[in-house]
């Protein structure tokens, strides 16, 4: 079976809640000679995952631009896909199972717990 689109995901039962951490790193395709070029593919990010009791790590296009989100901000993942690649070594097959996305974005975005912007230290108003 091939399932050229990956396994689409239900994105309350098998994350339940998201939480932001950092960008992992991005991924830069390869010149023709096999050497690293300057061109970003896609960027990983780490996120907090309830239901996976983990850090779980997403994949985004490049063109998407970077997510400085504050740390713990709750976000949610636009069209989230499970899939594999498959790496043939001396014993058979190895297959690693990633998680990739359209987008990630902020769920609540008036509301977001850490957010250095709608923060006011106790007791003194906003200005």
């Amino acid at each position: 079976m091939r399932l050229a689109n990956g396994i689409v995901l239900d994105k309350e039962k098998t994350f339940g809640t998201l939480k932001f951490s950092a960008l992992r790193h991005e991924v830069r395709a390869e010149n023709d000679d096999g050497s690293t070029s300057e061109e970003i593919t896609r960027r990983t990010y780490d996120l907090k995952c309830s239901v996976q009791e983990r850090m779980i790590q997403v994949s985004i296009p490049a063109d998407i631009p970077v997510k400085e989100y504050p740390y713990n901000a709750e976000v949610e993942l636009v069209n989230p896909v499970a899939d594999t690649v498959a790496n043939a070594n001396y014993r058979g097959v190895v297959v690693d199972w990633y998680i990739k996305a359209d987008d990630i974005v902020l769920k609540n975005k008036g509301n977001q717990t850490g957010n250095p912007q709608n923060h006011t230290p106790q007791g003194q108003p906003k200005k």
